[in-house]
């Protein structure tokens, strides 16, 4: 039996819940009259987007814990100890620097290109140079351009790559340490270059 007290004062009794009584708090009852539990009231709009939000948040902050302790699981079954870190981050140092050696070897070459090219302009000081040897020159220097910003892009790799290493580290060796998977807070934010291994 469900009862309650309308606003008007008036005790309502049903078998099921009251619409007059929506708003309000509702007892529900045993056959003997004891109290079995206390049927809160309906909520408005309002309310339910509020609650609705609160267990949204409330199943994220779950999900983002249960994430923690998934990657520090994850960091401490690839890297068992420190040796085996150590070789991970040079093998992820050697790819970049392999690029870089390229580069260096491209714009070697690219130097080497234009050598002849600027001879062959030494010759015509004061007059335009030929169509042909323009577009051989801004193409040598395009292609350069191109190889110093690869660098450069390189360059910001390793810094980023290592980084990633050394937080990692540092969140290893407390983990090595004894420290519960998940408790360490988040992760720095991971270079793409470097997430994608």
């Amino acid at each position: 039996m469900y009862t309650c007290v309308d606003d008007a004062g008036r005790k309502i009794t049903s078998d099921r819940p009251i619409p007059e009584c929506i708003a309000k708090e509702q007892r529900l009852l045993n056959r003997d009259g004891s109290l079995r539990r206390v049927v809160p009231p309906t909520p408005t709009a309002d309310e339910r987007a509020e609650i609705e939000a609160r267990e949204r948040r409330a199943a994220e902050a779950r999900a983002a814990q249960a994430d923690a302790v998934r990657r520090d699981r994850n960091l401490m079954a690839r890297y068992p100890n420190e040796e085996a870190h150590r070789r991970a981050r040079e093998a992820a140092l050697d790819t970049v620097r392999v690029a870089i050696r390229a580069s260096e070897q491209r714009l070697a070459m690219l130097a080497a290109e234009r050598k002849p090219l600027t001879e062959e302009a030494e010759f015509y000081p004061a007059r335009p140079l030929p169509p042909k040897l323009r577009q051989s020159l801004d193409a040598n220097d395009a292609a350069t351009e191109a190889q110093r910003t690869a660098m450069a892009n390189q360059e910001a790799e390793l810094v980023r790559v290592n980084r990633l290493y050394d937080a990692e580290l540092e969140r290893l060796r407390r983990l090595w340490a004894g420290a519960r998977p998940g408790t360490l807070g988040p992760m720095p934010a991971e270079p793409a270059s470097a997430a994608a291994r």
